[in-house]
């Protein structure tokens, strides 16, 4: 049985995990390895249960962990050549953690086969992932100003998405950030919007997915209510509702629990 949870979702940290039963593995690791291994014990697992961490790209809220982890666990890194190029600089001795690739080739972790897609975000080379157990398909997409036709790829056939629902137009807009961040946030190598996000879950309900897990929500520009609104109009444009798909708002903070993908 393929679960999946998040331990921490938002621009502050990005923290989620995978597994079999047998084989776990993390998705990106920007909280601490103390607030990770509090989220696994939550989850009946611990730190030295981890196999891999699946690093999507080089920003602090999703590495910021790594160096201790790699001091408290065995877990091999799997990341795209360029990433693992930008994260060597910063960090000496985790060299011989990285198993690299180029986006778009599979790989096994175990008995899971991880599969990897381009994003568009302003990094090295930033990726999303799926995960499959040969029955069930996890996909992460976040971090990336547009849906890639790679990421569309990618997300086909998800029975769980977690998908982004960065910001609220307006409020960034009317927010705190100065213009040049808001540029950065709204354009093609930024953040989806609630509507973008929107409309890819949609696009994923009509080929079969059944929960969506709406992430990586600002803390400053968005709201779970306005991107769970967003998600529930685009499903409605296509005839879903929720019966057909659930949503699901990851916690910024906190971890979701398990649900079975």
């Amino acid at each position: 049985m393929l679960r999946a949870a998040t331990l921490a979702s938002g621009s502050s940290g990005n923290c989620a995990v995978v597994s079999d039963g047998r084989i776990h593995i993390l998705i990106d690791a920007g909280i601490s390895t103390r607030r990770i291994s509090q989220g696994l014990k939550g989850l009946g697992l611990e730190l030295r249960h981890i196999s891999g961490v699946l690093i999507t790209h080089e920003h602090t809220d999703h590495v910021a962990a790594l160096p201790v982890l790699c001091k408290q666990t065995q877990a091999a890194l799997y990341t795209a050549e360029d990433t693992a190029y930008e994260l060597c600089r910063k960090w000496s001795g985790l060299e011989a953690r990285f198993r690299v690739f180029e986006p778009g080739q599979r790989f096994a972790v175990g008995g899971l086969e991880v599969g990897t897609f381009a994003t568009s975000h302003d990094c090295a080379c930033p990726v999303g992932y799926w995960a499959t157990d040969g029955t069930r398909k996890l996909v992460l997409c976040t971090d990336t100003g547009v849906v890639t036709p790679e990421a569309r790829e990618g997300v086909r056939g998800a029975d769980t998405l977690i998908g982004e629902f960065n910001y609220d137009p307006e409020m960034l807009r009317t927010g705190p950030y100065p213009f040049h961040l808001q540029e950065r946030i709204r354009g093609n190598w930024g953040h989806l919007s609630n509507e973008m996000g929107g409309r890819l879950a949609a696009w994923a309900g009509a080929q079969g997915t059944r929960r969506v897990v709406l992430a990586h929500l600002s803390q400053e520009n968005n709201r779970p209510g306005l991107a769970l609104e967003a998600a529930r109009r685009a499903l409605g444009e296509l005839g879903l509702g929720e019966k057909d798909v659930e949503l699901v708002s990851a916690p910024r903070s906190e971890p979701t629990g398990w649900f079975e993908v």
